[in-house]
């Protein structure tokens, strides 16, 4: 069979020839019928517009290309010779090696400029697009549970009678291989066809057809005043699903015409902001918007978002950290800015700080436009009127983050580093520090925890804002959209609540608000494991605590069923790291079950220390404990009750399972040849460390037993590529419990976006599919892939009359905004008395399982009910929650691979 570029030749050699056969008539369209590759001798056709046909065609590439004209530099502004490597270091590096440093102009609100080179990016993503036989939705629906009334945060869009979007080719005789030369000669004959267009140099949108299918216009090149024919020859009316991406840059030119101000993907309104002195933040409300293509047809995802601004600069940092310590305070700089975003409030910009020039500062000289070097002091004077005031201060680096890789044949484009002023740019976001501070955080709810009431109120405001703006409207209207008044409304489901199973056959009906503490601490565990031989660590001024902690659990474990004998104490001299480390290594031996550790205050460098020992060199349970959590007597009970079921899984033990209904589930979930994965990545955030896989998998019919393996990929890296150590690791350890294999596997992938699904099913099923004939030849299971999003930007509500509020947990929505090419729904397991709950979006990538709509989603319910470390519902399936909790303890403090004895054990909770 001929290859994409074999078929593109052809098709350029047909049009080639049709148009010899039918002199001066208008050429058909091809006919989509398979064709030969051509001889390499094959003439190919000349000019712009025939290159962009061969490319449209599906040819990968000509022989000799035309070099793409160098674009002029920007102000202050050059390519680097060669990439620069990742890291830190290697940032500073560059920029000694000669990478210039940017400096960033702001675009202001309706560029000419910007929205040419959106629409330019929009249409050429239509235009080379290849033209598919449209396919109907993927309606996949379930059928159990009590239907309710229930509305999303999405609102519909329409087309005026008569408009659309209908694309057209434009040739120019002779022909004209400068594309702004193209633009003006275009431009000038715009009466023909009226001013709203988006053009690219060859393919040309309309919101209107034009009456004839070939378009002749008289024209003059604007250079030297020749006669210029324009043609423009019809070829299709593109669908409204087709056309998502330019209407989501429509959305964009809207925000800016709104004088909204965008910082990332969101909008935010500065004018609408509010302070909280007290705290010296500033928050800023916003949208985060999205127009795709859904069951119920093209809609507008809108969600209510808000950015939290904090009313200090870089520069304040840096004063602080040389108040603290003038010894180390560049550690302390980088420790608080690395990785953190700013905003430059000159051009109202988002930048991430990947690395500090300490040995930079605004007097330092670049490259300007005209050849010379201006200084940074003197550019921010001359282009902004800002006035620098500390001239020794050091310089910001951010690395600009490329959009897409290189194309095929094409050198990697160095990295982008823009130099940055501390004393203008603000901290944006929350410290950990403030985030632990109950009192800033109870403030701040106050304005971004909104109720789904006022999330409705806040989406109306915007739709409002958009009518009455006229020229917010003239960018709809254009291209004849219409946007409905409200929200999308449907019918939703709650699924039957679920039954937990404690020891001594103790039976629960989980209540409304899917929670069951009290039962989880007042109930005999369902797999308990005795603690005979165990052991405290302690400094001496926490000896009261410790033995009032060891006095509680015992306690509390006899009435959860497990039995608890008095532990060994061991004192420590001082609160050092070491301290802690020698007295681990010189007591962790046979028959100690378990070590608890109290630390007196929180240091990520002594648990990280701690749990290197206990995970990897001498692998046994741990428990680390912040003095300060089990220091108040009046709280010791209920505190030391949870650590003792977190102490429980740590050994082995199990707390409850999922009660197994009698009916056709049964055969499907609860049989012992059924296993379920989960899995989720860790990325260090300061793209120093590796990322890291966390794997896990049940051994057991009623999913209480947990295999754990993690893998480590290169830093940034999504999708997994030793995906088939831990798979085949996983079967083994099931075959090693059980005796077989398991028939049916089912697998929910956590943390992979809508760009990489298609990669998702590509690259990972394959590899899961491969691992089977590895175990035996013979072997050969049914395997269900899910997606599992927590991270989405959908609000789903209960319409009880004319008022909204949170659905309860259970509830299904599997249609209306459901993704139209995809088999997925949306599913509510938390109950939420405060702001706006969030669904979970599980999406089918491969369902070889073949089970039922209504299985999967009570499958993917049941599973929420099954994390240990808390006894109620969570987010995501408990498998994806381990997982989550394995690969951050890895990433984070371990850095390296555990043992293989705690493979088997909650060691992670």
């Amino acid at each position: 069979m001929a290859g994409r570029g074999g078929r593109g030749l052809a098709l350029l050699e047909a049009l080639r020839k049709q148009k010899e056969e039918q002199p001066g008539g208008t050429p058909q369209e091809p006919t989509a019928a398979p064709t030969p590759a051509l001889p390499a001798v094959a003439p190919l056709p000349k000019g712009r517009a025939a290159l962009f046909q061969a490319l449209a065609g599906g040819a990968r590439s000509l022989p000799g290309p035309p070099a793409p004209a160098a674009e002029p530099a920007s102000p202050a502004s050059a390519s680097p010779a060669a990439p620069a490597p990742g890291g830190r270091g290697s940032l500073l590096a560059s920029l000694a090696r000669g990478v210039r440093p940017q400096v960033e102009t702001p675009s202001s609100p309706g560029s000419v400029t910007s929205s040419v080179e959106e629409v330019t990016s929009s249409t050429a993503k239509l235009a080379v697009s290849e033209e598919r036989e449209e396919k109907p939705p993927v309606i996949r629906k379930g059928e159990t549970g009590k239907v309710i009334k229930a509305s999303a945060n999405f609102v519909r869009l329409g087309c005026e009678p008569g408009k659309g979007f209908f694309e057209y080719e434009v040739r120019f005789n002779p022909e004209c291989d400068s594309k702004q030369i193209c633009f003006r000669i275009l431009n000038s004959v715009s009466d023909a066809f009226g001013r709203v267009k988006n053009f690219d140099g060859v393919v040309l949108y309309l919101p209107i057809k034009l009456p004839e299918q070939t378009t002749l216009i008289k024209a003059k090149h604007p250079v030297d005043g020749s006669d210029v024919t324009v043609k423009i020859m019809y070829k299709k009316t593109r669908r409204m699903g087709e056309c998502t991406h330019f209407y989501n840059v429509l959305l964009s030119k809207i925000f800016r015409v709104l004088n909204f101000t965008r910082m990332g993907r969101q909008h935010y309104n500065p004018s609408a902001s509010s302070t909280i002195p007290q705290h010296k933040l500033e928050i800023w409300p916003g949208y985060v918007t999205a127009i795709e293509e859904y069951e119920g047809g093209i809609m507008l995802n809108i969600n209510a978002s808000h950015r939290v601004l904090r009313q200090m600069t870089c520069y304040d940092v840096i004063k602080e950290a040389l108040g603290r310590s003038r010894d180390n305070w560049q550690s302390v700089v980088t420790k608080d800015l690395i990785g953190a975003c700013v905003l430059t409030r000159y051009n109202d910009k988002l930048y991430r700080v990947d690395d500090i020039g300490f040995d930079m500062s605004p007097q330092d000289t670049f490259p300007d436009r005209g050849g010379g070097e201006t200084s940074f002091v003197d550019y921010y004077k001359k282009q902004y009127d800002i006035t620098i005031r500390d001239l020794k201060q050091p310089l910001l680096i951010s690395k600009e983050k490329k959009k897409t890789g290189p194309k095929r044949g094409e050198e990697a484009q160095p990295d982008k580093l823009i130099c940055l002023i501390p004393e203008l740019c603000n901290m944006t976001g929350l410290t950990d520090s403030m985030r632990t501070n109950f009192t800033l955080m109870k403030d701040i709810a106050t304005y971004t925890r909104i109720t789904p009431n006022q999330r409705q109120m806040a989406l109306k405001k915007f739709i409002r804002s958009v009518k009455e703006n006229p020229d917010a409207g003239k960018v709809l209207s254009d291209w004849g959209l219409t946007i409905e008044d409200s929200t999308v409304s449907f019918d939703a489901r709650v699924v039957q609540s679920e039954k937990i199973v404690f020891g001594n056959n103790k039976e629960i009906t989980v209540g409304p608000k899917a929670d069951w503490s009290r039962d989880a601490t007042n109930s005999a565990v369902l797999t308990a494991v005795d603690l005979m031989a165990w052991a405290i660590v302690y400094v001496q001024k926490d000896s009261n605590i410790a033995r009032d902690f060891a006095d509680t659990l015992v306690r509390v474990g006899k009435q959860m069923g497990i039995e608890v004998v008095k532990p060994t104490f061991l004192p420590l001299p001082s609160e050092n790291t070491n301290a802690y480390v020698k007295v681990l290594r010189e007591n962790i031996k046979p028959p100690l079950q378990l070590v608890v550790t109290i630390c007196p205050s929180s240091r990520d460098d002594r648990y990280a220390a701690i749990k290197k020992i206990t995970c990897a060199d001498m692998p046994i349970a741990s428990q680390v404990i912040n003095s300060k959590t089990i220091s108040r007597p009046d709280k010791l009970r209920s505190i030391v009750q949870k650590i003792a079921l977190q102490i429980n899984c740590k050994l082995g033990g199990a707390l409850w399972a999922v009660k197994i209904p009698f009916d056709d589930l049964k055969y499907v979930l609860f049989q012992d040849d059924f296993m379920v994965c989960g899995m989720d990545v860790y990325h260090d955030p300061t793209r120093k460390g590796a990322s890291v896989t966390g794997f896990v998998a049940s051994l057991n019919q009623p999913l209480t037993r947990w295999f754990s393996k993690v893998t480590f990929q290169t830093p940034g890296q999504e999708l997994v590529d030793g995906l088939k150590l831990c798979l085949i690791s996983a079967l083994k350890k099931y075959h090693d419990v059980n005796g077989k294999f398991p028939d049916r596997i089912m697998m929910f992938r956590d943390g992979v976006g809508d760009g990489q699904l298609k990669y998702a099913s590509e690259w990972e099923i394959p590899q899961l599919m491969s691992c089977f004939s590895i175990v035996s030849p013979t072997y050969s299971p049914k395997l269900t892939v899910v997606i599992v999003q927590k991270r989405i930007n959908c609000r789903i509500f209960q319409q009880l009359g004319g008022n909204y509020d949170n659905p309860p947990p259970g509830t299904v929505v599997d249609h209306t905004v459901t993704r139209r090419n995809y088999y997925d729904f949306f599913l509510v397991s938390q109950f939420s008395n405060q702001g706006t709950v969030t669904p979970t979006h599980y999406i089918v990538i491969h369902d070889g399982c073949q089970m039922k709509v209504d299985h999967v989603q009570r499958i993917a319910y049941k599973l929420t009910h099954m994390y240990y470390n808390w006894p109620g519902t969570v987010r995501v399936p408990a498998p994806c929650q381990y997982a989550h909790k394995l690969a951050e303890l890895v990433g984070k403090s371990i850095q390296k691979d555990y043992s293989d004895k705690l493979s088997d054990r909650l060691f992670f909770l």
